[in-house]
């Protein structure tokens, strides 16, 4: 029996091990899911080499860009965009294990958030600079928008969170949340953005999808922006997680 799962710290919050354990079940294949809740990137490897069954990884939050130095492969796109969120595992003749690093993120992304783009949406602030983010930009690239970079301290192509003034929340009518801000169980936080300048032109994307309905989503529909949460995104780069580990 194969085995896949996930990679990240910590996990609490995550619905991926329900949704391949629900899908392995429906369509009748033989596998399990596990979650590695390792506070380490590095730490998987003892588990690969203790367990041959292992096939394929999902990387989640922190591991999407620290697992990088670890493998064997990675796609053009992976590196393109500079994270990974999907590792298949592989064995040699001589039984030492090969590891090939593939980015869904950005698939699942761009899927979930362009029946929602219109004329309106020409520039996007991606909260957050991390492995996620990565993915938010290139996809938002592909879709034509302009993406910037948002972080608590400004640098060269990263606005700060102080720069954030109406001026600029009228500029930008997309905002999506690369952040864990507001992930199930610290649900009381949210990015410290302006919200009151929100518009009905705004669209706010939240990666997260537990909860429901985040407090960033919250605040903005308080203003009449239209908001979406990560849940689809979910399914759409688990999907695409299935298609690279069984290339």
């Amino acid at each position: 029996m194969k085995k896949y799962g996930l990679l990240g710290y910590p996990l609490s919050h995550s619905f991926s091990k329900g949704y391949f354990t629900a899908k392995f079940k429906e369509e009748t294949i033989d596998a399990e899911y596990h979650n590695f809740e390792l506070p380490k990137a590095f730490d998987i490897i003892e588990r690969i080499k203790q367990d041959p069954s292992i096939a394929g990884l999902n990387i989640t939050i922190p591991h999407k860009q620290s697992i990088i130095p670890l493998l064997n492969k990675i796609s053009k796109e992976a590196k393109e965009i500079g994270a990974v969120n999907v590792v298949k595992v592989s064995f040699d003749e001589d039984g030492q294990y090969l590891l090939f690093g593939f980015n869904s993120d950005v698939y699942g992304f761009s899927e979930s958030i362009r029946p929602l783009i219109n004329a309106e949406h020409k520039k996007a602030l991606v909260l957050g600079t991390g492995g996620a983010s990565k993915a938010v930009y290139s996809g938002l690239k592909s879709l034509g928008i302009e993406p910037t970079y948002v972080s608590r301290k400004s640098s060269e192509g990263v606005l700060g969170y102080e720069a954030l003034n109406q001026e600029v929340i009228s500029e930008y009518t997309v905002i999506v949340n690369a952040t864990p801000l507001g992930t199930y169980p610290n649900m009381d936080s949210c990015p410290n953005i302006p919200y009151k300048y929100l518009t009905k032109d705004h669209l706010l994307y939240d990666l997260v999808y537990n909860p429901a309905e985040t407090l960033f989503m919250k605040k903005g529909k308080e203003h009449g922006a239209m908001v979406k949460n990560g849940l689809e995104m979910l399914h759409l780069q688990a999907e695409k997680a299935w298609e690279f580990w069984n290339k």
